[in-house]
């Protein structure tokens, strides 16, 4: 049993920081809390900085004030940026320099020039504008530490969501003896096979089946279905969801790694680990860009000094460079969003195995669904109901009666479409089997019958023309039709078929809606295809396609030029799962961990696939926001902190570059968090 603190580790290493990879949830607590030593130290020395003090008008001093920001400016490098030099180490150890790497050139080039500034300082140093960095070194740090802070923060709620699902589980659970007694024991303690008593309002323990009892259970927290679902024996229990007002006696059937919560766990876990195409980019920015700074920074002192001669303002611009490339925004550019897309998908029932695969569904144009259990119920149910001379509530009374005893799939189905209306069955009596044909019973001293077409053939009956036209419907349509009937006629009649789950008109309306084209795949007949193709304005079909020709039909409308994604159940339609530019595998349980699809979907019901279209595109849009704005800036900020328009009097002072890198980083923050208010039921 996965507990929170048996959990595997998915926090993983730094990743050397080249997209501020995932740390360890001690990092998180370290960086929080070393922002708050090094935030009043910077405040005295903003304080103290003559800069400051300067552009605000005021001043103080006393004997040895000039020591404070050298001091504090010493203890917060060590304090606060030897955590950053450490990370890059392993940058460059891996031969990948990035974001790491970045700051800490920024850093260390303004607290040694700071020092070399302290303790020589040049003649008429405020003329020339070699003046210290200490307040600029102090405050790059503590924005640093709070940009980290920050991160490591959204991505622990991220992570926090697997020691969240861990917590759905109860420490114990109500084991039933042989003798009907119950005994309390450790949830870790059972296997399959055992009963448990689940009472109102308690937690189940463990995958299983209702064995005896009614009730509805609340499934959202794992499969975001806002309404609790009714259970009656023979319906499958999630472990983890919560029991309604109802009893139940459950049989276990999945302990341990084998339940849907620990298969969703692995695929939460999956996610946190696996990096998108932006996060890459972002990545190789930060990789370039460490070579572009230092590039510039050498370009800009050999260009002022071999055209002034000048070696304070060489200095001054070359420090001013190293420090204003410092891309903070660039490293929360991608992990903010991933952070917060991953939770957000978890919540409504999506879990991303491969993040490349929710990045690629932004440019999908067409979704193919598998048509049973998807679009439809995968349980037959009347669609169609027509009477003649009888009452139609009454003819569904008789039917549900005659056929009480009966487990056929069809009689199932008239006996819940009767339970659906709300009607009771006739009680009926003399019942006898027809072999092959239905069944006879008397009903108030009345013989009915009912059964399919060689009922009729026994019985040398017709079908009446009032009749005549729902028949030919549902035969055109390729659903099976049964008949109620009396000694002399055929009193009624009943369509049954695949249900069409409501959900799907809707779904494929709004995929239409955002621009894609829908297609289906199934085995069933042609009639039985177009039937339900026309039902649902369905784009294309396939019908009476083989498991093993599925993966034929992706690659055919790829060839079309669509980019595709299958939705399937992951077993047999593995093959087009993996041929799909998007494989999308529905259901829970111990499929939840298909190795063919990118995207698992908790629930079967296909509306998810337009949370999938809509959260792809606005993540998306998201990191591509961020990484322009991050990017932008250094492509404006670089060459004027190089002084390239200084001959027209333009230049870029390495504190205002500061401010301005600080601005860049809030702005990226800010619009990332933006997508939490993102609601993927609305267009």
């Amino acid at each position: 049993m996965l507990e929170p603190d048996k959990m595997h580790d998915s926090h993983g290493s730094h990743d050397a920081h080249a997209g501020h990879g995932v740390m360890h949830e001690g990092h998180e607590t370290m960086m929080r809390n070393r922002f708050f030593v090094t935030l009043p130290l910077t405040l005295i020395v903003l304080l103290f900085s003559p800069i400051i003090q300067q552009w605000l008008g005021f001043q103080i001093a006393f004997p040895g004030s000039e020591w404070i920001a050298p001091i504090l400016g010493t203890v917060i490098f060590f304090y606060g940026g030897l955590l950053f030099l450490s990370m890059a180490r392993q940058e460059l150890v891996q031969r990948q320099p990035g974001m790491m790497t970045l700051i800490s050139v920024a850093i260390t080039t303004a607290y040694l020039y700071s020092l070399g500034i302290f303790f020589f300082p040049p003649q008429d140093a405020m003329g020339s504008g070699m003046m210290d960095f200490f307040w600029e070194l102090a405050t790059l740090i503590t924005i640093m530490l709070l940009g980290h802070w920050i991160e490591l923060r959204s991505v622990g709620q991220a992570q926090g969501a697997l020691r969240e699902l861990a917590k759905l589980l109860p420490d114990t659970a109500e084991r039933i003896l042989a003798s009907g007694e119950t005994e309390k024991i450790e949830v870790g303690q059972l296997s399959a096979g055992d009963r448990v008593l689940i009472r109102p309002g308690a937690s189940i323990p463990a995958d299983g089946v209702v064995a005896e009892g009614e009730s509805s259970v609340n499934e959202a927290l794992i499969t975001g279905e806002s309404l609790p679902l009714d259970k009656k024996p023979g319906d499958r229990v999630i472990g983890g969801t919560v029991n309604g007002s109802g009893s139940l006696r459950v049989e276990i059937q999945q302990v341990g790694d084998q339940t849907a919560l620990a298969g969703i766990m692995r695929l939460v876990e999956d996610a946190q680990k696996s990096q998108s195409r932006a996060q890459t980019l972002a990545q190789r920015a930060a990789f370039y860009l460490t070579f572009i700074a230092i590039g510039a920074g050498i370009l800009t002192f050999l260009s002022w000094m071999i055209f002034t001669g000048n070696l304070s303002d060489a200095v001054r611009y070359t420090v001013g460079v190293l420090i204003i490339a410092c891309p903070h925004a660039l490293g929360l550019a991608v992990p903010l969003v991933v952070a917060i897309s991953t939770t957000l998908s978890a919540r409504n029932g999506l879990l991303v195995r491969k993040r490349v695969a929710l990045e690629s569904a932004k440019d999908l144009n067409t979704i193919i669904f598998d048509k049973t259990g998807t679009l439809t119920k995968g349980e037959q149910g009347v669609v169609q109901v027509a009477v003649d001379s009888i009452n139609e509530d009454d003819a569904l009374r008789i039917a549900a009666g005659l056929e009480g005893d009966s487990e056929h799939m069809i009689a199932q189905a008239i006996r819940g479409y009767v339970k659906g209306r709300e009607l009771s069955p006739t009680s009926v009596n003399q019942f006898e089997s027809l072999a092959g044909r239905g069944v006879k019973a008397v009903v108030d001293g009345k013989t009915y019958f009912i059964g399919g077409p060689r009922l009729l053939e026994q019985l040398n009956l017709t079908v009446p023309a009032s009749l005549e036209t729902a028949k030919q419907n549902a035969e055109t349509a390729g659903q099976s039709v049964i008949y109620l009937t009396t000694e002399t006629a055929v009193v009624a009649l009943f369509a049954v078929a695949d249900v069409i789950r409501e959900e799907s008109r809707e779904a494929v309306q709004k995929l239409h809606d955002l621009g894609l084209k829908v297609a289906m795949l199934t085995g069933d007949s042609e009639p039985v295809a177009k039937a339900v193709a026309q039902a649902l304005n369905i784009d294309t079909y396939f019908a009476q396609v083989l498991p093993e020709h599925k993966a034929d039909k992706v690659r055919e409308l790829q060839k079309g030029g669509n980019k595709v994604a299958m939705v399937g159940d992951g077993v047999n339609d593995a093959p087009a799962l993996l041929t799909a530019d998007v494989g999308i595998a529905i259901g829970a349980g111990t499929d939840v961990a298909i190795e063919s699809a990118g995207i698992i979907l908790v629930r079967s019901n296909p509306m998810d696939i337009v949370k999938i279209i809509r959260l792809s595109r606005a993540t998306y849009s998201k990191m591509i926001q961020n990484l322009v704005w991050a990017t932008g800036y250094n492509v404006v900020a670089i060459p004027l902190a190089m002084g390239v328009l200084a001959p027209i009097g333009i230049t870029l002072d390495p504190a205002i570059g500061a401010v301005f890198m600080s601005v860049s980083t809030v702005v990226v923050a800010f619009n990332a968090q933006l997508l939490r208010g993102l609601d993927l039921s609305k267009a």
